[in-house]
């Protein structure tokens, strides 16, 4: 297969005007209508007014981008670092100068509040500034040989072509998080973003990158049915790696695709986070960090709060201020900027959480807040007396509804922060941090904040989840090494000699004695 050496602008004048419809595919640096024969058609949430209507990908579309990734990715690799520092630096610009625009992209598809988009765009921008730093930071290493007169050298490379699938929460970020280091490591990629989210998810992405100056084939965006292109985009001989942020079933089925092919994966799936509220805890600070914890997006995202363990102490009294600061909080337009909680995604969302609902009260769980329901509103509802078996406690929610359990001592907080498959996020609030911090250390997750809340995200810190959470981190160096591999190039400087026994000379008394060590280790 042939090799494409990218070419890329010198002068701000050179680069491409932004693209204003996204009706089409990005594909080898072109847009381009799909080839499949269904339509995707996007509603608001909040609205349910058209968004959006374009022709989606099919196979044909996904051998393409594959394709042109392959091609492209070669001269990507050899570009010099500081060429492709000055990409992501531009896009970052970019990002920032068209902030308005994402935010309102992220409002019309994902109904988000203006506060929790403007809190993405921010995160994304960290993504990019992290990112920048990559190409002069993808170190080799030297290490010394047993045999005499020879080095080893450990060359970091890029993996390649990767293809990235991104759900539709938070889409403008968390496709960002694997869009920046793929790119700034040298690799190529072909993003497949939520259905529900194309735009903010993954074309609008593209035409940021194709503004910056990006040379084509290296970032390709596919909209498409997940029956249709989901497994080829995963199965598909020309991606190495994959990366996949979205829930734990589907995640499954990723890694198990993947893994019949030997291809690495980052995978960040699904969520039951724990609040931990220690009898000792500051009530003000853990009330605060709570209702941030759970409502920021309806609850929508990976990393909320899933259930609040609260001592017995405090239950009741935490409950109380809990339930005052939650209805002070605005519901309805997410276009109002004092709006905090939004719209669901869509009417499904809002009668899975119904369900679980109503069932857990018929369990014993006691509605001390019944919000309403308006279309895809929903009003927050405040559970106690909850039990970890319970579906609003046992299942991943995704929506606003706080579970109150009460627990005695230490050792039962740990039990019920743990009795779950899942283990992304938690956080613990105490006085003593120390004390908490020791908690944390025993709580089966990826990510434990101490008097803070579990919606954290910094990008040079290890993000990640165990257990039915995911596989790998993000963020920093672990994302630099998730998308780079290690060779090992050893170089002799000078003939080497080898045993009689094979005939091509004497051998030397170097080589003999680390042939001697060698054979009494084993």
């Amino acid at each position: 297969m042939g090799q494409r050496v990218p070419s890329v602008p010198e002068n701000p004048g050179d680069l491409a005007m932004p693209n204003s419809d996204f009706q089409k595919l990005y594909i080898d640096g072109a847009w381009r209508e799909g080839s499949s024969e269904s339509t995707g058609r996007i509603h608001n949430p909040y609205t349910d007014e058209p968004v959006l209507e374009l022709r989606l990908a099919s196979k044909v579309d996904v051998d393409d981008a594959y394709r042109a990734a392959s091609l492209a990715q070669p001269g990507w690799a050899r570009t010099p670092p500081q060429v492709r520092q000055r990409i992501l630096e531009r896009a970052g610009h970019a990002v920032h100068f068209r902030r308005e625009e994402i935010v309102d992209w992220l409002i019309r598809e994902s109904g988000s509040t203006r506060v929790k988009a403007h809190f993405e765009v921010e995160l994304a921008l960290g993504i990019l500034k992290e990112a920048a730093t990559f190409p002069l930071r993808a170190e080799g290493r030297i290490l010394p040989s047993l045999w005499r007169d020879n080095e080893n050298r450990l060359y970091r490379k890029p993996v390649g072509v990767v293809g990235v699938l991104t759900p539709w929460d938070f889409p403008f970020h968390l496709a960002m998080r694997s869009v920046a280091p793929i790119l700034a490591t040298g690799n190529a990629l072909v993003l497949k973003p939520a259905s529900a989210t194309p735009v903010s998810g993954g074309l609008l992405i593209a035409d940021l990158f194709e503004e910056a100056g990006l040379p084509g084939g290296l970032l390709n965006v596919l909209v498409g049915k997940a029956a249709e292109i989901g497994d080829w985009m995963v199965e598909h001989p020309a991606a190495r790696a994959i990366s996949f942020t979205g829930s734990t079933e589907v995640g499954r089925h990723v890694a198990e695709l993947a893994a019949r092919q030997f291809k690495d994966t980052a995978l960040e799936l699904g969520g039951n986070n724990a609040f931990i509220v220690l009898e000792d805890a500051d009530l003000d600070c853990a009330v605060d960090s709570a209702v941030f914890g759970k409502f920021l997006h309806q609850g929508q995202s990976c990393m909320a709060v899933n259930r609040f363990l609260v001592h017995e102490r405090l239950y009741e009294p935490f409950i109380e201020r809990f339930v005052a600061k939650v209805k002070g909080l605005r519901v309805g337009n997410p276009t109002d900027s004092e709006t905090v909680i939004g719209p669901l995604l869509n009417r499904e969302q809002v009668e899975s959480i119904q369900s679980k609902i109503q069932e857990s009260i018929r369990q014993g769980a006691v509605p001390v807040l019944r919000g309403e329901v308006r279309g895809n509103l929903m009003e927050p509802v405040v559970l106690s007396d909850v039990k970890n078996e319970m579906p609003v406690a046992k299942q991943e929610l995704f929506g606003p509804v706080a579970p109150f359990i009460a627990f005695g001592d230490d050792e039962e907080a740990v039990r019920l922060a743990n009795a779950t498959e899942y283990g992304l996020s938690g956080a613990v609030h105490s006085c003593h941090r120390e004390r908490a911090v020791r908690i944390a250390q025993r709580i089966e997750a990826g990510m434990v904040h101490v008097n803070d809340t579990p919606v954290n995200d910094e990008p040079h810190v290890a993000f990640g989840g165990d257990k039915h959470s995911g596989l790998g981190r993000f963020g920093g160096e672990w994302a630099l090494e998730k998308f780079t591999k290690l060779q090992w190039v050893s170089v002799q400087h000078e003939p080497r000699e080898y045993p009689d026994a094979f005939g091509l000379g004497k051998a030397g008394e170097d080589d003999l004695h680390v042939s001697q060590v060698m054979q009494t280790l084993h």
